[in-house]
Protein backbone atom coordinates (compact mmCIF):
# COMPACT_ATOMS: atom_id res chain seq x y z
CA UNK A 1 0.00 0.00 0.00
CA UNK A 2 1.21 3.44 -0.95
CA UNK A 3 0.09 5.78 1.84
CA UNK A 4 0.92 8.86 -0.29
CA UNK A 5 -1.37 7.72 -3.14
CA UNK A 6 -4.13 6.73 -0.71
CA UNK A 7 -3.82 10.09 1.04
CA UNK A 8 -4.10 12.03 -2.23
CA UNK A 9 -7.12 9.99 -3.29
CA UNK A 10 -8.86 10.54 0.07
CA UNK A 11 -8.14 14.28 -0.18
CA UNK A 12 -9.62 14.43 -3.72
CA UNK A 13 -12.67 12.38 -2.73
CA UNK A 14 -13.30 14.56 0.32
CA UNK A 15 -13.09 17.70 -1.82
CA UNK A 16 -15.50 16.18 -4.39
CA UNK A 17 -18.03 15.71 -1.56
CA UNK A 18 -17.44 19.30 -0.34
CA UNK A 19 -16.54 18.00 3.11
CA UNK A 20 -14.08 19.52 5.52
CA UNK A 21 -11.71 17.26 7.43
CA UNK A 22 -13.83 17.94 10.52
CA UNK A 23 -17.07 16.92 8.76
CA UNK A 24 -15.50 13.71 7.45
CA UNK A 25 -14.07 12.91 10.87
CA UNK A 26 -17.53 13.34 12.43
CA UNK A 27 -19.04 10.90 9.92
CA UNK A 28 -16.32 8.39 10.82
CA UNK A 29 -16.37 9.10 14.59
CA UNK A 30 -12.66 9.86 14.65
CA UNK A 31 -10.58 13.01 15.12
CA UNK A 32 -9.91 15.45 12.30
CA UNK A 33 -6.19 15.00 13.04
CA UNK A 34 -6.51 11.39 11.91
CA UNK A 35 -8.06 12.48 8.59
CA UNK A 36 -5.25 15.02 8.17
CA UNK A 37 -2.67 12.30 8.87
CA UNK A 38 -4.17 10.07 6.15
CA UNK A 39 -4.29 12.89 3.59
CA UNK A 40 -0.63 13.79 4.24
CA UNK A 41 0.36 10.17 3.64
CA UNK A 42 1.61 9.77 7.20
CA UNK A 43 -0.66 6.78 7.73
CA UNK A 44 -3.49 4.77 6.21
CA UNK A 45 -7.05 4.19 7.38
CA UNK A 46 -7.58 1.22 9.65
CA UNK A 47 -9.25 -1.72 7.92
CA UNK A 48 -12.37 -1.09 10.01
CA UNK A 49 -12.70 2.38 8.40
CA UNK A 50 -12.50 1.22 4.78
CA UNK A 51 -16.13 0.09 4.43
CA UNK A 52 -17.44 3.38 5.82
CA UNK A 53 -15.09 5.41 3.60
CA UNK A 54 -16.32 3.38 0.64
CA UNK A 55 -19.93 4.20 1.52
CA UNK A 56 -19.29 7.91 2.08
CA UNK A 57 -17.35 8.40 -1.16
CA UNK A 58 -19.13 5.81 -3.35
CA UNK A 59 -15.83 4.13 -4.22
CA UNK A 60 -14.84 0.46 -3.97
CA UNK A 61 -12.62 -0.46 -1.03
CA UNK A 62 -10.15 -1.97 -3.51
CA UNK A 63 -9.82 1.40 -5.29
CA UNK A 64 -9.16 3.17 -1.98
CA UNK A 65 -6.39 0.68 -1.19
CA UNK A 66 -4.90 1.17 -4.68
CA UNK A 67 -5.06 4.95 -4.27
CA UNK A 68 -6.30 5.31 -7.84
CA UNK A 69 -9.70 5.36 -9.54
CA UNK A 70 -8.46 4.60 -13.10
CA UNK A 71 -11.03 6.87 -14.69
CA UNK A 72 -12.24 6.14 -18.23
CA UNK A 73 -11.52 8.44 -21.13
CA UNK A 74 -14.46 10.59 -22.19
CA UNK A 75 -14.67 8.84 -25.56
CA UNK A 76 -14.60 5.39 -23.95
CA UNK A 77 -18.38 5.04 -24.02
CA UNK A 78 -18.57 3.98 -27.66
CA UNK A 79 -21.27 1.36 -28.33
CA UNK A 80 -18.84 -0.45 -30.64
CA UNK A 81 -16.94 -1.40 -27.48
CA UNK A 82 -19.94 -2.73 -25.57
CA UNK A 83 -19.20 -5.55 -23.15
CA UNK A 84 -21.67 -7.92 -21.55
CA UNK A 85 -21.36 -9.51 -18.12
CA UNK A 86 -23.52 -12.21 -16.54
CA UNK A 87 -23.29 -13.03 -12.85
CA UNK A 88 -22.70 -16.78 -12.41
CA UNK A 89 -24.50 -16.66 -9.08
CA UNK A 90 -27.76 -14.75 -9.69
CA UNK A 91 -27.79 -14.44 -13.51
CA UNK A 92 -27.88 -10.62 -13.42
CA UNK A 93 -26.97 -9.09 -16.81
CA UNK A 94 -24.71 -6.02 -16.87
CA UNK A 95 -23.24 -3.98 -19.72
CA UNK A 96 -20.49 -1.39 -20.06
CA UNK A 97 -18.95 0.57 -22.92
CA UNK A 98 -15.73 1.84 -21.33
CA UNK A 99 -12.84 0.39 -19.38
CA UNK A 100 -14.44 -1.04 -16.30
CA UNK A 101 -14.47 -3.37 -13.35
CA UNK A 102 -17.88 -4.76 -12.50
CA UNK A 103 -18.95 -7.07 -9.71
CA UNK A 104 -22.13 -8.79 -8.61
CA UNK A 105 -22.87 -10.98 -5.59
CA UNK A 106 -19.43 -10.04 -4.24
CA UNK A 107 -17.63 -11.51 -7.26
CA UNK A 108 -15.60 -9.63 -9.87
CA UNK A 109 -17.07 -10.26 -13.32
CA UNK A 110 -15.13 -10.71 -16.54
CA UNK A 111 -16.58 -9.54 -19.86
CA UNK A 112 -18.04 -12.30 -22.00
CA UNK A 113 -16.28 -13.03 -25.30
CA UNK A 114 -18.73 -12.99 -28.21
CA UNK A 115 -18.44 -15.93 -30.61
CA UNK A 116 -19.77 -16.47 -34.12
CA UNK A 117 -22.90 -18.68 -33.92
CA UNK A 118 -22.65 -22.39 -34.46
CA UNK A 119 -25.52 -24.62 -35.60
CA UNK A 120 -27.09 -25.08 -32.16
CA UNK A 121 -27.04 -21.32 -31.52
CA UNK A 122 -28.23 -19.89 -34.82
CA UNK A 123 -31.22 -17.61 -35.03
CA UNK A 124 -33.55 -16.43 -37.76
CA UNK A 125 -34.14 -12.74 -38.42
CA UNK A 126 -37.14 -11.69 -40.49
CA UNK A 127 -38.38 -8.22 -41.33
CA UNK A 128 -41.97 -7.69 -40.19
CA UNK A 129 -43.26 -4.20 -40.96
CA UNK A 130 -40.46 -1.91 -39.64
CA UNK A 131 -39.23 -4.45 -37.08
CA UNK A 132 -36.85 -7.34 -36.90
CA UNK A 133 -38.58 -10.50 -35.69
CA UNK A 134 -35.94 -12.78 -34.18
CA UNK A 135 -36.59 -16.47 -33.52
CA UNK A 136 -34.30 -19.30 -32.48
CA UNK A 137 -34.72 -23.05 -32.10
CA UNK A 138 -32.69 -23.19 -28.89
CA UNK A 139 -34.30 -25.03 -26.01
CA UNK A 140 -35.74 -22.88 -23.22
CA UNK A 141 -35.54 -25.19 -20.20
CA UNK A 142 -34.50 -24.18 -16.69
CA UNK A 143 -31.10 -25.80 -17.21
CA UNK A 144 -30.39 -24.52 -20.75
CA UNK A 145 -31.88 -21.39 -22.30
CA UNK A 146 -31.18 -18.04 -23.98
CA UNK A 147 -30.94 -15.52 -21.11
CA UNK A 148 -31.04 -12.32 -23.19
CA UNK A 149 -30.99 -10.91 -26.69
CA UNK A 150 -29.48 -7.42 -27.18
CA UNK A 151 -29.83 -5.31 -30.31
CA UNK A 152 -26.90 -2.86 -30.46
CA UNK A 153 -26.61 0.12 -32.80
CA UNK A 154 -24.12 2.99 -32.97
CA UNK A 155 -25.80 5.02 -30.23
CA UNK A 156 -28.25 2.70 -28.46
CA UNK A 157 -28.95 -0.78 -27.19
CA UNK A 158 -32.22 -2.61 -26.65
CA UNK A 159 -31.95 -5.64 -24.37
CA UNK A 160 -34.67 -8.24 -23.93
CA UNK A 161 -34.27 -10.46 -20.88
CA UNK A 162 -35.56 -13.99 -21.44
CA UNK A 163 -36.54 -16.66 -18.95
CA UNK A 164 -36.81 -20.46 -18.99
CA UNK A 165 -39.96 -21.85 -20.61
CA UNK A 166 -40.60 -18.50 -22.32
CA UNK A 167 -41.25 -18.12 -26.05
CA UNK A 168 -38.08 -18.22 -28.14
CA UNK A 169 -38.84 -15.04 -30.12
CA UNK A 170 -38.23 -11.31 -29.70
CA UNK A 171 -39.06 -8.25 -31.79
CA UNK A 172 -36.95 -5.10 -32.18
CA UNK A 173 -37.56 -1.87 -34.10
CA UNK A 174 -35.26 -1.82 -37.12
CA UNK A 175 -32.00 0.14 -36.82
CA UNK A 176 -29.23 0.25 -39.41
CA UNK A 177 -25.75 -1.21 -39.16
CA UNK A 178 -26.53 -3.17 -36.01
CA UNK A 179 -25.51 -6.35 -34.21
CA UNK A 180 -27.48 -8.92 -32.26
CA UNK A 181 -25.88 -10.36 -29.15
CA UNK A 182 -27.46 -13.29 -27.35
CA UNK A 183 -26.41 -15.34 -24.36
CA UNK A 184 -26.86 -19.06 -23.72
CA UNK A 185 -26.93 -20.08 -20.06
CA UNK A 186 -24.46 -22.90 -20.75
CA UNK A 187 -22.41 -21.84 -23.78
CA UNK A 188 -21.85 -18.10 -23.43
CA UNK A 189 -22.25 -15.09 -25.69
CA UNK A 190 -22.92 -15.14 -29.43
CA UNK A 191 -22.98 -12.26 -31.95
CA UNK A 192 -24.53 -11.79 -35.38
CA UNK A 193 -24.16 -8.79 -37.67
CA UNK A 194 -27.32 -7.43 -39.27
CA UNK A 195 -26.93 -5.90 -42.76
Amino acid sequence: MDSQKIGLLLYDLRKEQNLTQKQLSEKLHISDKTVSKWERGAGCPDIAMLKRLSEIFGVDVEKILQGDLNENHKDGGNMKRIKFYVCPNCGNTLTATGGDELSCCGRKLNPLLAKVPEEEHTLTVETVEDDYYVTFTHEMTKQHYITFVAYVDIDRMLLMKLYPEQSSAVRFPKMHGSKLYYHCSQHGLWVRNLQ
